[in-house]
């Protein structure tokens, strides 16, 4: 699949954008604060409905604007079309014309894995960020699994709040108890399958990456060794007293070692974002196999962070994309976009919310 066009009114910078992409590599050259990373966020938003910056509907609002519209062509297996519209007062999403009702039914519509720098707090960040990424990545490739998320969270929320009343109501509390046990059994073995498939791509990329000199190793960490509603039961005299749901998949997290050594505290910075560029890379393989065809590639200013070794083993990824018909969108300032790239990319210049394509003058 790709992107094929692209429309954008008052999102971040640009006040209006209307733009054309084949398939293949686009690389969007500019200074800082022009737009480039706001682009990428648009496409993001598109494919996954956030924004990889964690930014809420009206940071994504031009100044002094009323709301923002994000629209879409997708060519894939058929043409999907996708418009966006938020303001304070109004939300909308349609495909091919028809109000979504339910986000099993959008998302998959375009599949994107983006690669920025925030990426590291994968590895230095809390477990909630490890959590969001395999969470992500079963929503991407499971179709039922966004449906168990949702069930989950409502359940979730729904017996935190009891558990913080001065009078605890047993029945009602029983009751979403028993939904949080069937349903966070399902998210966790999804998540104990996924990893054993996910685990060795993530091996290879960081070997590749890291031109052979570390290894690593990934392991899933539930917080429930056994039955889910025994470690439930077992918890109640604490929950009382912190008033929250202690144990389930929520507060799961996802351990990566390093040459045998826990890989927050102990690895060097170049480690960590060797680590997080990995991951994402595993992300798109898995993707690209389970699927067919890879998703887009959403990389923010990457390349300029990485030494010429490890950029060299990231490429072969950027490769195989081309390969397969795929397509990438990646943000580099005109002094750092790395020329090993080669000719075959589709340059833009990106200025103060403004895209021109920039005509090919490389030799040969």
């Amino acid at each position: 699949m790709h992107l094929a066009q692209l429309r954008l009114r008052d999102f971040r910078n640009y006040a209006r954008l209307d733009a054309t992409f084949s398939p293949g590599f686009h690389l969007l050259l500019g200074a800082n604060a022009q737009g480039k990373t706001n682009l990428l966020e648009a496409i993001y938003l598109l494919a996954t409905l956030r924004s990889f910056r964690g930014a809420g509907g009206a940071q994504l609002v031009r100044e002094q604007a009323k709301g923002y519209f994000v629209g879409a062509t997708v060519e894939g297996q058929g043409r999907s079309s996708i418009k966006i519209y938020w303001s304070a007062r109004e939300r909308s999403l349609s495909l091919n014309g028809t109000p979504v009702k339910r986000l099993s039914d959008y998302l998959g519509t375009l599949r994107a894995v983006v690669f920025c720098t925030d990426d590291v707090q994968l590895v230095k960040g809390t477990s909630r960020g490890r959590r969001r990424f395999l969470d992500l990545l079963l929503t991407q490739s499971r179709p039922n699994y966004l449906t168990l998320l949702l069930r989950y969270t409502r359940a979730l929320k729904a017996r935190n709040a009891l558990l913080k009343r001065p009078q605890l109501d047993e029945e009602q509390l029983a009751g979403f108890s028993t939904e949080l046990i069937r349903v966070g059994q399902e998210l966790i073995a999804a998540r104990l399958e996924l990893m054993p498939r996910i685990a060795p791509l993530a091996q290879q990329a960081f070997q590749r990456v890291s031109a052979g000199v570390d290894e690593l190793s990934l392991d899933y960490l539930p917080t429930i060794r056994g039955d889910f509603g025994v470690a439930l039961a077992a918890s109640r005299t604490r929950e009382r007293t912190y008033r929250t749901t202690l144990v389930g998949p929520h507060r799961d997290d996802v351990s990566f070692t390093v040459n045998g050594r826990p890989a927050g505290p102990f690895t060097s910075e170049g480690q960590k974002r060797t680590l997080a560029i990995a991951l994402k890379m595993a992300q798109a393989e898995f993707l690209s196999g389970v699927h067919g065809s890879p998703p887009l590639l959403l990389i923010d200013d990457v390349m300029g962070e990485l030494d010429s070794s490890r950029r060299a083993g990231f490429l072969p990824l950027l490769n195989e994309a081309h390969q397969a018909g795929g397509q990438v969108f990646m943000t580099c300032t005109a002094e750092n976009w790395p020329k090993d790239l080669g000719r075959e990319l589709v340059r833009w210049e990106v200025t103060k919310g403004d895209l021109q394509s920039i005509p090919n003058t490389l030799p040969g």
